[in-house]
């Protein structure tokens, strides 16, 4: 690395810093107001922004420019280019080593940071709809507006991810993630909608960065249950802390510090950066070849220059260049394996986004107080821990198809014990929750993976982002319906998610295809042929 390159580096960084500090420090402004409210329980609605809040937003705004220009590497344009030239991979057989391990751990940590804040939701809806006055439908433009940011920061994110590199642009959501925790001192719904926009785009994309930074430092053979197990711990994770923070501090801190627990949280997910690399190939293109060599001797990873005019063979393979019909998604040969897949990701964004978020309000409004209700949703989200170790498992040692039928099946049946609940015939809560948890998260942590390794190269992509928006557009059909005030009772919700949950399941067993144990690269075959269900 050159001496100017030092030199640059070392300004970034203390640019990030600054930025990291002048954030904190605007959110920090924000507590006296959140503890002015203590003798009521620490309810703010309808109380004037004072000077402090309003100089802690100009902190908070000049701080995310100030990191975000720390993060930005120099010479971006030539960087682009450069990485063209540059293929970074992973040998098929490579051994996992402690390297690949740590990196898994403090992935999922930073997963279960990143879902615990849309997974919050839930939990701040009654304390909100009860303080601020409003109806559930005028509450629901909460949920609404921040899955409207998750589907935006899925977009911006890949971008910045492309641009800033893998690490960095962890870091900047991390960022976003200590300013948005003001949520916790806001007086009016409004500002809690505008600020659960910002919450929603910066934990968008923290899943599909991780999932990129992951296929490039796993071996191609464990890259596919790597995958679901990191994904479904920081999912069922997120889930657990937020019911068990909502169960230990909404009682007495009142459903704010669910949002003010964004600034440590966030603050935690910035040291995390110490022990996230950055992609080789990012560190490449910027010259810092030391520095990548040193990532790829770690993570047991090849990378070169290619020769002008040279094709990287991936490329060529996933962009379509090998020889063949292009395929599409809806072709005959694809469109039953798509429409399993689109209905499932809707499925799970009507259950995680729609009736997951309902149960909370529908609980107390049973006779439940909101810790209890919260804690019969924390004590679930302990079972689902260990089902995320039985997914990986049979994804990976049985059945890629059979372990995506199962994680549906078991969200079938758990919606179907929610429909005996409401009608008096379910028992406890407990149960039929903890199964309809267990379910969707097993289905959420298969189903990206599933998808990402049943379509042929050229289109792989495209079929990975076209299913995870499926999963957000069930969410926002979701909330549509809440603001509309059109939300059915969560009985009446459960059967109608059945259908598809139904239709999903039967799509999958018929259109399904068997990815385990079979290498991708040879998959350019006419869609259907070699994967026939």
């Amino acid at each position: 690395m050159s001496i100017g390159q030092s030199l640059q580096d070392r300004r970034a960084a203390w640019a990030f810093g600054l930025g990291v500090i002048a954030v904190t420090v605007g959110v920090l402004l924000h507590l006296p107001m959140y503890w002015m409210g203590r003798d009521n329980g620490f309810a703010l609605a309808g109380m004037p922004m004072d000077s402090g809040m309003l100089v802690g937003m100009g902190l908070i705004i000049g701080g995310l420019a100030v990191a975000a220009y720390g993060l930005l590497p120099p010479r971006l344009g030539e960087q682009i280019k450069a990485a063209r030239r540059i293929t970074v991979s992973a040998p098929e057989d490579a051994p996992l080593t402690l390297a690949h391990w740590s990196l898994m751990a403090v992935l999922v940590l930073a997963l279960i940071i990143d879902v615990m804040k849309p997974a919050a939701l839930g939990f701040v809806m009654p304390g909100m709809v009860k303080e601020y006055g409003v109806s559930r439908a005028q509450a629901s433009l909460v949920p609404f507006s921040a899955l409207i940011g998750t589907v935006t920061g899925s977009i911006v994110w890949g971008i910045i991810a492309d641009l800033y590199g893998r690490k960095a642009s962890i870091l900047l959501s991390a960022v976003v993630f200590i300013g948005t925790s003001i949520c916790g001192a806001m007086p009016s719904l409004a500002w809690n909608i505008g600020m659960c926009f910002l919450m929603g785009a910066g934990a968008g994309g923290m899943l599909p960065v991780t999932y990129a930074l992951l296929a490039e430092t796993m071996p191609s053979r464990h890259r596919g249950w790597a995958l679901v197990l990191v994904g479904g711990l920081g999912a069922v994770g997120g889930y657990f802390a937020a019911s068990g923070f909502s169960t230990l501090l909404v009682p007495t801190f009142s459903w704010r510090i669910l949002w003010l627990i964004n600034l440590p949280t966030g603050l935690l997910l910035v040291c995390l950066g110490a022990f996230i690399p950055e992609s080789a190939k990012f560190l490449l293109s910027r010259g810092r070849d030391a520095e990548a060599h040193k990532v790829m001797a770690r993570f047991g990873a090849r990378g070169r220059t290619l020769a002008e005019g040279e094709d990287d063979p991936a490329e060529v393979i996933g962009h379509g260049h090998a020889a063949g019909p292009e395929p599409r998604l809806w072709t005959p040969g694809l469109i039953g394996r798509t429409a399993a897949l689109s209905i499932a990701a809707v499925a799970w964004g009507l259950i995680n986004f729609g009736l997951l978020l309902w149960l909370p309000s529908d609980l107390v409004a049973k006779g439940y107080s909101i810790g209890a209700s919260s804690s019969l949703l924390a004590q679930p989200s302990l079972i689902a821990f260990p089902t995320v170790f039985v997914c990986a498992f049979l994804y990976s040692r049985w059945s890629s198809k059979g372990a995506l039928v199962g994680a549906i099946a078991v969200s079938l049946a758990g919606l179907g014990w929610v429909l005996l609940l409401e009608r008096h015939l379910g028992g406890s809560p407990v149960f039929p929750v903890a199964l309809l948890i267990v379910g969707s998260n097993g289905l959420l942590a298969i189903l990206l993976p599933y998808a990402s390794e049943s379509y042929p190269l050229k289109v792989r992509g495209r079929a990975t982002g076209w299913v995870a928006a499926c999963s957000k557009g069930g969410g926002v059909l979701a909330q549509a319906l809440s603001i509309a005030a059109l939300a059915p009772p969560v009985g009446v919700a459960a059967l109608m998610i059945m259908a598809p949950v139904s239709l999903a399941l039967i799509l999958t067993l018929r259109f399904g295809v068997e990815t385990r144990g079979l290498d991708l690269r040879d998959l350019e075959a006419a869609p259907g042929s070699r994967l026939a269900g």
